[in-house]
């Protein structure tokens, strides 16, 4: 197995010097194109056909500090994440993960990995709904973390890299298209926020969970998602599983349903699959989200309360 991190932070600096005119076309090819292959599966255009379409510099500045940003303003927050021991933390954190795996027998179809750390901006309203920090690992081999480095969100990065190491795990073993029903995304992203927990404790429980509360959960989530598993189309997913004040944010019609509700929801509903089954996180990482979903249809009756 091969892992291996992309240093942003050298790429930051070699962007800082750079011409203002240079800065987009140096910060794509230098950070994002090692990404290519994934941005091929996401049939995300690397450079748009025409000025100011949509394009992989696109869809990273709507987190990320855009190139034009890039200047000796951001000193402080790339010193932040330019330590030895922060990448070799965060590689750490890969490599941990992954070999969790190994070790319970999961054989992985993937032996390279690419990671790495991007600068977010404070100025983007879905990170900081975030709590100023997110991950993308859905395609097997890549993973990147934006975040505005912090107190808060720097120790937060082995966790949320374990998170997408879940999610690339699972995607190397379960199909993804475009039929793919909001009880696979439900069932996904519990399973990696479950996965990132079990590695390195509920003290690091991202926001997209702990923000919810045991009442929110049971009288407003659990009713509302029961109904709608089946649903497919990320439009029609997307308000569900991120909530409204995402939703409205990514130009989808909100559903009267809290801040990531579909996450937190996942997350509880995977820890009643493992305490009824006795699976364990990894097994149940690389399980189809239809036998999930049977064994836990007691999760959504009214008198199962779950405690948050």
């Amino acid at each position: 197995m091969k892992i291996r991190a992309l240093r942003s932070d050298q790429i930051y600096r070699k962007v800082v010097q750079a011409p203002q005119e240079q800065k987009t076309e140096l910060f794509r090819h230098e950070m994002l194109a090692p990404f290519m292959k994934k941005w091929e599966i996401q049939q995300i255009p690397f450079q748009a056909a025409e000025p100011g379409g949509f394009d992989v510099m696109t869809l990273h500045n709507m987190m990320g500090i855009p190139p034009e940003g890039m200047t000796n303003k951001i000193s402080t927050e790339l010193e932040l994440i330019s330590s030895e021991s922060f990448w070799d933390e965060c590689e750490a954190a890969v490599k941990t993960s992954l070999e969790l795996f190994t070790a319970n027998g999961v054989n992985l179809r993937v032996s390279d990995y690419l990671f790495t750390i991007l600068l977010g901006s404070p100025g983007s309203p879905a990170l900081m709904l975030n709590e100023g920090y997110s991950g993308d690992g859905g395609i097997p081999g890549y993973m990147l973390c934006t975040l505005v480095p912090n107190e808060y969100t720097m120790p937060r990065m082995k966790a949320a890299l374990a998170h997408e190491c879940n999610h690339n795990v699972r995607y190397q073993f379960i199909g993804w298209d475009y039929t793919v029903t909001l009880g696979e995304l439900v069932v996904s992203e519990g399973l990696a926020e479950n996965f990132a927990t079990s590695i390195f404790g509920e003290e690091l429980l991202g926001p997209w969970v702990s923000k919810t509360d045991a009442k929110t959960l049971n009288q407003q989530i659990k009713p509302v998602l029961k109904d709608q598993l089946k649903r497919t189309g990320f439009d029609q997913i997307a308000p569900y599983l991120y909530g409204d004040e995402l939703a409205k944010l990514q130009h989808f019609t909100p559903v009267n349903i809290p801040y990531c509700a579909g996450y937190a929801c996942g997350y509880h509903l995977i820890k009643y699959y493992l305490e009824k089954t006795g699976k364990t996180i990894c097994e149940a990482t690389i399980t189809p989200a239809n036998l999930i979903l049977k064994e836990v249809e007691g999760f959504w009756d009214e008198e199962t309360v779950i405690s948050c």
